[in-house]
């Protein structure tokens, strides 16, 4: 396909504006939906960082499919700007399991391609990580290890992690003296999926998704080659625990 000089400066244009917000609306939208040409260049130029871009409602999103690309968010960066305190890269793990899960309870297990209910409580989140990491912690410490090379994650780690969290033991102590909430963990990895648009706090403490993150989790989230089969993998623990 044969493109214009004003083609190519026009998709950089939008390129360099939504590479740098992470979305884009107004003229930039109508134009990315309004010329083909310009659409497939910005397209092909997002591929090239491993990323991918799609619009929602009046917005021009832009995200990161892998984790080599330029613009995945870095654990240095998640730790400075979400949590407090002495972090370590179990926290983010566990950051990543509990997101897993809370998507996963608006897709019944990630057995449907649409939502299954309108929202969710902090309470009924916190309920199924819960269940989920008790049933992993039954696993065989030998399974376990086994199947931390199989899916390269520190699954004895998140363990450890949530064990310390542990509203119910006084010995569970932040450095600051304070107990270590597994509910004011969440909320903190709520402050993450509300600044990347991806829920809606709508009150009560009762989250919702966006329509951007229904998009991702449509077109990108439930693909074997994004989620590496961990989906899968967490959503077998309650029968895996049954079987026992």
């Amino acid at each position: 396909m044969d493109y214009r000089q004003e083609d190519v400066i026009k998709a950089f244009q939008i390129y360099a504006k939504i590479s740098q917000k992470g979305y884009s609306e107004g003229d930039e939208l109508r134009l990315y939906l309004a010329e083909d040409k310009v659409r497939g260049l910005v397209d092909q130029f997002a591929n090239e960082v491993d990323c991918t871009i799609f619009s929602v409602g009046e917005r021009l999103y832009f995200v990161p499919l892998a984790l080599n690309s330029p613009f995945h968010i870095s654990n240095d960066t998640l730790k400075k700007t979400y949590f407090t305190g002495r972090t370590v890269n179990a926290d983010i793990y566990f950051m990543y399991v509990t997101i897993i899960i809370l998507i996963g309870e608006f897709y019944d297990s990630y057995q449907t391609t649409e939502p299954t209910r309108d929202f969710i409580s902090m309470s009924d989140w916190l309920e199924q990580v819960n269940e989920r990491l008790e049933a992993l912690q039954a696993i065989d410490e030998e399974e376990l290890k086994e199947l931390e090379k199989e899916y390269e994650y520190s699954w004895g780690a998140i363990i450890e992690k949530w064990a310390d969290m542990d509203d119910l033991k006084e010995t569970a102590k932040a450095q600051t003296g304070r107990t270590i909430s597994r509910l004011s963990f969440l909320h903190t990895v709520k402050r993450f999926l509300v600044a990347q648009e991806l829920v809606q706090d709508i009150g009560n403490d009762e989250l919702q998704l966006t329509e951007k993150a229904k998009v991702i989790v449509q077109r990108y989230f439930m693909e074997l080659e994004y989620n590496r089969g961990i989906l899968e993998f967490i959503y077998s623990f309650a029968q895996r625990k049954e079987e026992v």
